[in-house]
C-alpha cells in the first residue's frame, strides 16, 4: 500500500487508554505534571510537544507518538490530551492523525480567535523515509495536511492535503512549527493564521550538491485568511548561501503588531544558534533576513516564543539553555527583541530537549516540554509559571 493510499485510512480521531491521570487538583493550585511517559499507552516515545489554550480555556497538548523508539522516521502518530484545570490534570489519549505505519509529525496547532475552532497543520511522509533521504531526492517530499476542531480539541477532521499550496515544487524537506501557530489579533491582518515552517530546496541544476547540506534549509511561514480552509505562501527564505541556514521556527505577534520569527539556525557559518526576522505586513514579507540572536547562548533545537498581553508584558522564549548540550530548559524575557532577552527561570538542570510556551490563564504561562533524568526524551512535562 502506498503513502498516499494509506494517509486515506487515518482516522479522524479514537482514544486509546494511557496511565490514570493524577489525583484531581483544584485550579491554579498545582505547579507541574506529566502529560505523556514514555514506554505508556502503546508508544516508546513521545516528542515533539506543542500546546494551545482553547477560548474555553482547556490546554491542548499534542505531540507525536513514536511507536519504535525516539527517532524521526517509522510508525508515528500525531497525539492530543486534554486539561480543563489548567495543565494539573489530563484526559485520556487521543490520536488526532494516525500514521498507519508512515510519519505525521511536526504538529503547529492554533485557536482561530474569531470562531474558537482549533486548526492543526502538520506534516507526513512515508515511514521507511528519513529527513536525510528526503533531502537527498531518496524518497518523496513531505506533504502538508490541515485539520479542524470545532468542539474543544474533542473530535478533529481528517486530515486535509493542502502540499500544492503550501510547498514550492523545488522543496524537499518541510516542517511545519513545531510548537503552536500563530492567529494574528490586531492591526490589520487581525484574523490571520499564521504557520512558522522550514523547508530544504532541491539543489541548483549543475550543482554537485545533493541536497542534504544544510545551506539548502530555510525559513517561510504559511497564511490563512479565512480560517483555515484556504493556504498560501507567505515570505520565503531562499539565500541557501550557508551563513544561516533557518530552520525549526516559531513566531509570536509583538505589541506593535509586526510579527517575530525565531528559528533554530541549523550549521549556519554565522555565530550561535539563533537567528530571528521581523515582518510589518503579516508574515508576508521579512523586513530583514533572517540574523543571529546573540542574547541566546543555546544548543541546535527547537525554541519556542510567546508574546504576553497587556503593556509593557514581555515576550518569552524557551529553549535548552547549553549551549552546546541539550538540558536545563530555561525561559528568556525581552521588552523589545532588537534589544536582546534576559534569562527569566530555569526550570530545573534536566536534561531537556522541545519546549512550547502557552498562555494558560491571565496570571500563568505553561511551559509543555520534554525532559528525563538520564535523557531529555523521557517524558513531555508540563510547568505552570507565574510571574513572568
Amino acid at each position: 500500500m502506498t503513502f498516499l493510499s494509506r494517509t486515506l485510512l487515518a482516522t479522524a480521531v479514537f482514544l486509546t487508554p494511557l496511565t490514570a491521570a493524577p489525583a484531581a487538583a483544584a485550579p491554579g493550585r498545582c505547579t507541574s505534571s506529566v502529560p505523556y511517559v514514555s514506554g505508556q499507552g502503546g508508544y516508546a516515545s513521545y516528542r515533539i510537544p506543542a500546546a494551545v489554550t482553547t477560548l474555553r480555556g482547556t490546554v491542548l497538548a499534542f505531540a507525536e507518538g513514536r511507536r519504535d523508539g525516539p527517532g524521526d522516521s517509522g510508525d508515528i502518530d500525531i497525539v492530543l490530551r486534554r486539561s480543563t484545570d489548567g495543565g494539573c490534570t489530563w484526559g485520556p489519549l487521543t490520536v488526532v492523525a494516525a500514521g498507519n505505519g508512515d510519519t505525521r509529525g511536526n504538529p503547529a496547532p492554533v485557536v482561530d480567535p474569531r470562531t474558537g475552532a482549533v486548526v492543526l497543520v502538520s506534516c507526513a511522509n512515508e515511514g521507511t523515509a528519513t529527513e536525510a533521504g528526503i533531502m537527498r531526492g531518496e524518497a518523496p517530499g513531505r506533504r502538508v495536511f490541515v485539520q479542524h476542531s470545532r468542539d474543544d480539541g474533542l473530535r478533529f477532521t481528517r486530515p486535509r492535503d493542502i502540499t500544492a499550496a503550501a510547498a514550492r515544487p523545488a522543496w524537499r524537506w518541510y516542517a511545519t512549527g513545531p510548537g503552536h501557530a500563530l492567529a494574528l489579533t490586531r492591526g490589520p491582518y487581525a484574523g490571520r493564521l499564521v504557520v512558522p515552517a522550514d523547508h530544504s530546496a532541491a539543489p541548483p541544476p549543475g550543482s554537485p550538491d545533493t541536497g542534504r547540506e544544510s545551506r539548502h534549509y530555510g525559513g517561510h511561514a504559511l497564511l490563512s485568511d479565512d480560517g483555515g480552509r484556504t493556504w498560501r505562501l507567505g515570505f520565503v527564505d531562499a539565500a541557501h548561501d550557508g551563513t544561516v541556514n533557518a530552520n525549526e521556527s516559531s513566531a509570536a505577534q509583538l505589541p506593535d503588531g509586526r510579527v517575530y520569527f525565531s528559528a533554530r539556525d541549523q550549521g549556519g557559518t554565522a555565530p550561535g544558534n539563533r537567528v530571528d526576522a521581523v515582518s510589518e505586513d503579516g508574515g508576508e514579507t521579512l523586513a530583514r533576513p533572517y540574523a543571529p540572536q546573540p542574547t541566546l547562548a543555546v544548543p541546535v533545537v527547537q525554541g519556542s516564543t510567546l508574546q504576553l498581553p497587556g503593556p509593557g508584558a514581555p515576550l518569552l522564549f524557551s529553549a535548552p539553555s547549553g549551549p552546546t548540550a541539550r538540558r536545563a530548559l530555561t525561559v528568556w524575557r525581552a521588552t523589545d527583541p532588537a534589544g536582546g532577552f534576559t534569562p527569566a527561570v530555569t526550570l530545573s538542570p534536566d536534561p531537556a530537549a522541545y519546549s512550547d510556551l502557552v498562555r494558560v490563564d491571565a496570571q500563568t504561562t505553561g511551559v509543555l516540554y520534554e525532559t528525563g533524568t538520564a535523557g531529555p526524551y523521557e517524558r513531555i512535562g508540563f510547568r505552570r509559571l507565574k510571574g513572568l
